[in-house]
């Protein structure tokens, strides 16, 4: 029988931490890359001393555990290493979106009320247009020459895996993001989750060219550094850039997203370089092409990797299946990922039998903790003790999972989160609009694309006038690709009044090459 009074002490010897493991290469491998981008390299050694220090200058800032810290800035080793030093001493990091526009940033960084702000100097002026009342840091090298007097002994370890590391966000169907809290916990089980399903050596390197922002990076570059790997950063996706590098590393997996994978082809070839080795590439085969795919594949000599995860799951529930090198896929059916238990419901939560689609609801310790600050939202996808992805799936024979229907309409557009929601509700907040409705259409180079249909009172409201509605108040990449006008009667409606959106998308399919209304679509 166990010793009840020595409880606490048998739980705490079982605390681990971001930091903590981090850095424990330094002492197994002090000499290994850790980091590098274009033009510095730092070892473990190098990197353990650089964040201690910098964990030790935020200290000083009179930042504690548990308190928020926005970051708006493109990818850098800077935006590591405060990954880091922030996880060192129980920080949590909120990542911004340097995509959306001035009210979504200000709704996202309000709602974590952040104790400081570092931007890049690229983005300084659209932090400075935020005009919060924040203490800005400028994140570059320069930043190093700050905490340099600093020791380099990284502070006493006192987190907790249920800690916060990093705040994520992803779009809600009000049309305003959520903030994800990602504690040390499921980072170290995502992290177990990739090792399990897809192992990755120390010896391979981990480009992180999507942003920082995106479980897809943050969540890898945290594997990657806890298993002694090199995170190599680079500012965004620069098809040239990144064919070099394919020919210099031995890479472990390489994302790859809907709209990347033409220019990428394309930069390889050119390049005229032999592809030094990679283990797989890709996200959400779903949105690609089958024939890019095995063609992609066959170029580098990797297999797809057939994925489902979320922000709020990272690559569980349903990531651990592969496209074979040059294969035109029959069918792209999910593997369930490790360390995981799903089940599917109806809409009572009661378990569908096999072969009945259902929302898939999840069990894993790759959970993130909630959404900050929003109760509601907590309770509605917790309930019952699994998180609902609101998700539908269907569980074949053999065990694996034939996605259905995505939540709410999501519109997975160039790996970004696009809701209709966020774009009907400015569109419906012209006093000329009478209804509004945005819908998904397949699209050779992103995947998903948004388009628009309106009903409008008066002709003024052109398609220049819509555009100019959306202009500075949500991000560019969200705006729809078409916009087209119809009358009020002509929107497809279910027995309780609700927008049948999948009617409208059948519409789409069956005129494309042709205007909804000649006069007035684009």
């Amino acid at each position: 029988m166990y010793d009840k009074i020595n409880l606490g002490l048998t739980m705490q010897s079982a605390h681990l931490s971001l930091g903590a493991l981090i850095s424990e290469q330094t002492l197994k491998t002090p000499s290994q890359i850790a980091l590098k981008d274009y033009e510095k390299t730092y070892t473990y050694y190098e990197f353990d001393r650089r964040t201690s220090q910098f964990a030790q200058f935020l200290q000083d800032q009179g930042l504690q555990r548990g308190d928020r810290v926005a970051v708006l800035s493109e990818n850098s080793s800077e935006y590591v290493e405060l990954l880091v030093a922030g996880a060192k001493i129980g920080l949590i990091i909120a990542c911004q979106n340097w995509r959306l526009a001035k009210p979504e940033l200000v709704h996202c960084i309000s709602l974590v009320a952040p104790k400081i702000l570092f931007t890049s100097e690229r983005y300084a002026q659209k932090a400075q247009q935020l005009q919060l009342t924040l203490k800005t840091y400028i994140l570059d090298k320069a930043l190093s020459k700050k905490y340099a007097p600093y020791s380099d002994v990284a502070p006493e370890d006192q987190i907790t895996p249920e800690d916060g590391a990093v705040i994520l966000y992803t779009s809600g169907t009000t049309g305003l993001p959520k903030g994800a809290l990602i504690s040390h916990r499921a980072q170290i089980a995502r992290a177990q989750i990739q090792m399990n399903d897809l192992p990755a050596a120390p010896e391979d390197v981990f480009v992180a060219w999507a942003p920082l922002f995106h479980m897809v990076s943050t969540d890898t570059v945290f594997k990657t550094l806890m298993i002694g790997g090199t995170v190599h950063v680079t500012d965004g996706f620069k098809p040239e850039e990144l064919a070099q590098i394919i020919a210099k590393e031995q890479l472990g997996r390489l994302t790859l997203m809907p709209g990347m994978i033409s220019p990428l082809i394309e930069a390889v070839r050119n390049n005229r370089s032999r592809v030094r080795g990679i283990k797989w590439i890709g996200v959400m085969a779903d949105l690609v092409p089958l024939d890019q795919i095995a063609e992609i594949t066959t170029l580098l000599n990797a297999p797809y990797l057939n994925t489902f995860g979320a922000t709020e799951t990272g690559f569980a529930p349903a990531s651990a299946g592969t496209i074979a090198v040059g294969e035109i896929a029959q069918s792209l059916n999910k593997k369930q990922s490790s360390l995981c238990k799903i089940k599917l419901v109806d809409d009572q939560d009661r378990e569908v039998p096999d072969g009945e689609p259902g929302e898939l609801a999840i069990r894993s310790p790759a959970l993130f903790s909630g959404y900050w600050n929003n109760p509601e939202a907590n309770a509605k996808d917790f309930r019952g003790g699994w998180f609902h992805m609101g998700d539908i799936f269907n569980r074949n024979p053999d065990g694996t999972l034939s996605f259905v229907d995505r939540r709410k309409y999501l519109i997975k557009s160039g790996g970004e989160n696009i809701y209709p929601a966020e774009l009907e509700r400015i569109i419906l907040s012209d006093p000329r609009v009478i209804e509004a409705a945005v819908v998904r259409q397949k699209d050779a180079e992103w995947g998903e694309v948004p388009i628009a249909f309106i009903a409008r009172k008066e002709d003024s409201l052109d398609v220049s006038a819509v555009e100019d509605l959306l202009m500075g108040k949500i991000a560019r990449y969200k705006r729809p690709k078409s916009i087209h006008f119809i009358a009020e009667a002509d929107f497809p409606r279910s027995t309780t009044g609700k927008i049948m959106r999948h009617l409208l998308e059948d519409r789409l399919k069956s005129a494309i090459g042709e205007s909804i209304n000649d006069d007035d679509a684009s």
